[in-house]
């Protein structure tokens, strides 16, 4: 029997020709052996290689018993199932026990957005001479304006802006790169924000947002700066930067109506992915249909 040392081993293996192979970004990577850390621990003393269609099917019974979404159930499985196209193709196990199965149905939730007016009393903040006030400034316009990632937003470079063409150069998911539109008032602030960086700024870093130390700003920081920014400002709704990179799909969308213009700018690779964003449009439709339509009220309004 394959002990668990060395069965950690081929978690270790996989998660390292995820990030050295196909190239999926750190948070992508600590997702991947989570999961197959919980296959680790269902299967016990079992082996990989003995585990079949029914353990898994209990597993993952299991795990929904235990509270897990359809949509959580889908990810890990979706885990277990590339790991063992791996341990398949590299390792010379014999088949795949994840092949066919499938998780619960998941009840599909609509990314939370902002109004327009919400995202702009957002952003309408102070700077006066707070150097952090402006790298939050510049970080949440930019974020808001291009529709990126935290990831994304974390990673920019100087370099990778080109203010004369109003457009950034982005490194997304798969190491893809794309160039997205940056917005005449995020190019204000970041024109702003670079010159003042300097005050900042280690030797050898080459990171656009920095910390006050002059290091490469954290994922959590940024969260957790936005999430008082929007408390300071009055949004009710708990904002993270993803709420803004699904605001401005939806409001972009709202105002050109165009898809796949929105896919290329989001990066996604399927329209399918992009495509949640007509249920939101089509909810602020039915938001002024019902606000303005005579046949929409309740008391049935005035004859048309």
């Amino acid at each position: 029997m394959i002990s668990s040392n060395n069965q950690a081993g081929l978690a270790s293996s996989y998660v390292d020709h995820l990030a050295g192979e196909r190239r999926l970004s750190p948070l992508t990577c600590q997702s991947y052996a989570k999961d197959i850390a919980v296959l680790l621990k269902l299967a016990e003393t079992t082996s990989l290689e003995q585990l079949q269609v029914h353990h898994i099917r209990r597993f993952i019974a299991q795990l929904h018993g235990k509270g897990f979404s359809g949509r959580s159930l889908a990810r890990t499985l979706s885990a277990w199932r590339g790991f063992y196209k791996y341990l398949t193709r590299d390792h010379g196990h014999a088949s795949n026990p994840c092949a066919g199965v499938r998780p619960p149905k998941a009840t599909k939730a609509l990314p939370r957005t902002l109004s327009p007016d919400e995202a702009a009393k957002l952003l309408e903040f102070p700077v006066d001479n707070d150097l952090m006030a402006l790298r939050d400034k510049a970080m949440f316009e930019l974020c808001y304006s291009s529709g990126l990632r935290l990831a994304e937003l974390a990673s920019l470079k100087p370099e990778d802006l080109n203010f004369s063409e109003g457009t950034a150069r982005v490194t997304g998911k798969g190491g893809k790169t794309r160039i997205v539109p940056v917005g005449s008032r995020a190019a204000d602030v970041l024109k702003e924000w670079i010159k003042q960086r300097e005050i900042l700024v280690r030797h050898g870093e080459s990171a656009l947002f920095l910390s006050r130390y002059g290091k490469n700003i954290s994922h959590r920081s940024i969260g957790q700066r936005l999430k008082i920014q929007a408390s300071r400002q009055g949004i009710s709704t708990t904002v993270h930067p993803h709420v803004l990179r699904h605001s401005f799909a939806s409001h972009v969308l709202q105002s050109s109506g165009d898809l796949r213009a929105v896919q290329e700018m989001l990066g996604h690779s399927s329209i399918s992915t992009t495509q949640v964003y007509t249920h939101l449009d089509f909810q602020h439709l039915a938001k002024v249909y019902d606000a303005a339509h005579p046949r929409a009220k309740k008391n049935g309004g005035a004859p048309v």
